[in-house]
C-alpha cells in the first residue's frame, strides 16, 4: 500500500473533497511533490545527510515559517527519530532566535540595489552548539540563510559546510531539502486557506 500523500495529510484533505478534486488536477505535480519528500525524508540510503540531522533541518526551517500543522509534523518527526529526540529542544530555542521577516539582503551594484534591506545575520547561540554538533550549527546558519537572505549566499558560505564536514553530495541534498520545505510550506498554507473560505 503506497504511503498517503503528504500534503495530504498536512492539509487534511480527505479523498473526494473538493480539495482532492482540485489536486487531481494537476496528478503529475501531486505525484511528484510526494516523490520529493519520500526521496528526502523516506531515502533507501540516506548517505552521509542522516535522517535525524534531515528531521532537525526540517523541524528548523518550517518553524521559522512560524507554527503550523507542518512545523508541527516535523517537530514530531525529529522528536520519534532516537537520534533526533534531544535535538528538540535545542532546536526549537534556535527557531525564536532566527525568526524574522525576509527576504532580505543585499544586491549587486545597479539598479535592484534601492531594493536592499538589512536584516539580521543568524548564528546559533553559543550555548546550542556543543548540543548540536558543527554539522547541525552549519546547517542551521545556512538554511537561515537561504530562508531570509538567499541574495547573499555565496561561496564562503559553501565552504563553510564543507569545513563542518558536509560532503559535496550532502550539501545538494541539503539545498534541495530547503527548497521543497519552502514550497511545502506554501502549498500546505495555500490548501488550508481554500479548504476554510469553502467551509
Amino acid at each position: 500500500m503506497a504511503p498517503k500523500d503528504i500534503i495530504d495529510t498536512l492539509a487534511g484533505i480527505e479523498p473526494g473533497s473538493t480539495l482532492d478534486a482540485i489536486r487531481a488536477r494537476r496528478l503529475q505535480a501531486r505525484e511528484n511533490a510526494q516523490k520529493s519528500y519520500l526521496s528526502l525524508f523516506e531515502p533507501v540510503d540516506p548517505g552521509d545527510f542522516s535522517l535525524a540531522e534531515r528531521a532537525a533541518v526540517a523541524a528548523f526551517v518550517t518553524g521559522l515559517h512560524g507554527e503550523s500543522p507542518v512545523a508541527a509534523f516535523y517537530r514530531d518527526k525529529l522528536g520519534a527519530n532516537a537520534d533526533g529526540a534531544a535535538l528538540v529542544e535545542p532546536i526549537q530555542i534556535e527557531i525564536e532566535r532566527g525568526k524574522t521577516t525576509g527576504p532580505y539582503g543585499a544586491f549587486p551594484a545597479g539598479p535592484l540595489s534601492a531594493e536592499n534591506k538589512a536584516g539580521l545575520i543568524y548564528r546559533v547561540s553559543a550555548e546550542r552548539k556543543p548540543q548540536l554538533g558543527n554539522r547541525l550549527v552549519a546547517a542551521l546558519e545556512h538554511a537561515h540563510l537561504l530562508v531570509f537572505r538567499p541574495r547573499d549566499a555565496a561561496s564562503a558560505d559553501m565552504k563553510a559546510l564543507l569545513a563542518a564536514g558536509w560532503s559535496t553530495t550532502g550539501i545538494v541534498t541539503f539545498s534541495q531539502l530547503v527548497a521543497f520545505l519552502s514550497f511545502q510550506v506554501r502549498v500546505v498554507s495555500g490548501l488550508r486557506t481554500l479548504a476554510a473560505a469553502s467551509a
